[in-house]
């Protein structure tokens, strides 16, 4: 595969659409549609800055997951908590302040963030990081009038009965599996 060129064709508020023209291994030219959160100038800028992140939130043997109304699919579905990184933020202020926001929890440790990973590769160069944390304290709302969010406290048997019935983020659903199987 052969870069060619990058074209702008849209620029909303949070998303920018491009084109991006190939040369495919059998040596024919194609078009392909992207959307970006970042302003794209040529192909080493693709999937080169980190957007936000995803937080898995665990109290004592309690995961902390969001019902939310995503527009894009019309519905609630359950996922992570996640956000965009602000202008000068740290990635851990980051995550103190999403986790706040989203929940009313205080952060009591970070035990990891992984290393930026892509969000969408099929439609979008969005690159995110995934951190572990511990929190601490009593869920409460302090989102925007723009969302609807319910976080809650989920224990492993709870999670392991939703995964069989609930609709969730693609993020969310590996990591709901893998902590209603006691491997985080």
């Amino acid at each position: 595969m052969k870069f060619i060129n990058i074209n702008k064709v849209a620029d909303g508020k949070y998303l920018k659409k491009y084109e991006l023209t190939y040369e495919n291994k059998a040596g024919k030219t194609k078009t392909y549609e992207i959307a970006s959160r970042k302003e794209l100038k040529n192909a080493e800028d693709l999937g080169k800055r980190v957007s936000g992140v995803s937080v898995v939130a665990i109290k004592e043997d309690k995961i902390v997951l969001l019902h939310e109304f995503r527009m894009a699919v019309n519905r609630k579905i359950y996922n992570l908590i996640a956000g965009m990184i602000e202008k000068d933020e740290t990635i851990e202020d980051c995550i103190y302040r999403e986790v706040y926001e989203e929940t009313g929890l205080r952060v009591t440790k970070v035990r990891r963030i992984l290393r930026p990973s892509y969000s969408a590769v099929g439609i979008s160069d969005t690159k995110t990081y995934i951190a572990f944390v511990e929190v601490d304290g009593e869920i409460a709302d302090h989102t925007s009038d723009n969302e609807e969010i319910e976080a809650a406290f989920y224990t492993r048997e709870d999670v392991a009965r939703m995964l069989e019935t609930e609709d969730f983020s693609s993020r969310a659903q590996i990591v709901a599996c893998f902590f209603s199987e006691n491997m985080i």
